[in-house]
């Protein structure tokens, strides 16, 4: 897919600004038992990063019915790329002949990312049935009186929009819950059954999701390629690649569960560093980035009658047409 031509865009978030967020969400996040990175945690995720009005806000955040958690719907569920599976590596350090190399283990992560690339796009496109041409609000394409469903079926524009940044922000939640950026390992030597941890709080340059949506595929695929770190790792989980093979087993390879999966504040992998909580706030940190992007390309892709700020206000808001009448 084509991106929309956007003139003059920059980055909107620096490493410092995203690790400042970082450090404020560690700092307010409960240090005991937590939700898992389920239905119920990616809504607190979720929740902790969107300002948004009540309704909208469970539209997406709900753990049963809510769009960041439509990916964990079956035949969604069992795709790896949308949960960031697969991606798993082990430097020869580590493990002599590991079944799976770096250059293997990244294309997989790409993969997770692309699908993320495509749902901004997508959102992007979607929104513009959400303001007239003149850019006032169009009530019966922002309304959230009835639910949305999210089975990517034409319907109101709010819907789609939603849908469209659920399934793309939901990998990039489990990104944190499934690999070890924040990771610190446990006491021991470092291998199969106890991966390195990066002990990262910066946000990963490989997930710059608004600057890929406006390049081409191969070359933002060739950039984030070299971003990532050698001792970088997903777990791997019996579930279909973006290669088609769905794994019988992972017998030999970093596994998701039980080794690296920080699903649950019980995981094993939870435990070392404070794992579960560094995790549980990267991922808000992310979100909220990630948020702040999708609106910046808003204002720079629809800026003629200020449409841009008029979507951005009809997403926040419980009752567009009445609270954005002034937004254009």
């Amino acid at each position: 897919m084509s991106p929309l031509p956007v003139p003059g865009r920059r980055r909107t978030t620096s490493a410092a600004a995203f690790a400042a967020v970082l450090a404020a969400t560690l700092a307010v996040l409960p240090s005991g038992a937590a939700h898992a990175f389920t239905g119920a945690n990616h809504e607190d995720i979720t929740r902790a990063a969107l300002p948004w009005e009540p309704v909208t806000l469970a539209a997406m955040a709900d753990a049963h019915d809510g769009a960041i958690n439509a990916n964990d719907r079956r035949p969604y569920f069992d795709v790896g790329p949308l949960h960031c599976d697969n991606a798993d590596h082990l430097a020869p350090r580590y493990s002599a002949g590991y079944p799976r190399t770096r250059d293997e283990a990244s294309t997989e992560l790409l993969a997770c990312i692309r699908t993320s690339v495509a749902r901004f796009r997508n959102a992007v496109r979607a929104a513009d049935g959400l303001v007239g041409a003149d850019g006032t609000v169009r009530a019966d394409q922002s309304d959230l009186s009835t639910p949305c469903t999210w089975n990517e079926k034409p319907g109101r524009a709010k819907c789609a929009v939603l849908e469209q940044l659920g399934r793309g922000w939901h990998q990039i939640e489990d990104f944190y819950a499934h690999s070890n950026w924040s990771d610190s390992p446990a006491a021991g030597t470092i291998g199969l059954g106890n991966p390195p941890g990066l002990e990262r709080a910066d946000h990963p340059p490989f997930l710059d999701i608004r600057r890929y949506s406006a390049m081409k595929d191969a070359d933002w695929t060739r950039e984030a390629r070299g971003r990532i770190p050698e001792d970088l790792t997903t777990g791997c989980y019996p579930d279909v690649d973006s290669t088609g093979v769905k794994p019988a087993d992972c017998d030999g390879r970093v596994a998701h569960t039980p080794t690296l999966n920080k699903d649950t504040a019980a995981s094993a992998r939870a435990r070392p560093g404070d794992d579960f909580r560094r995790a549980t706030a990267g991922a808000t940190a992310e979100l909220t980035r990630q948020w702040n992007d999708f609106k910046a390309e808003l204002l720079a892709a629809y800026p003629d009658h200020g449409r841009g700020a008029a979507m951005v206000c009809a997403l926040v808001h419980d009752d567009p047409a009445a609270a954005c009448r002034q937004a254009a």
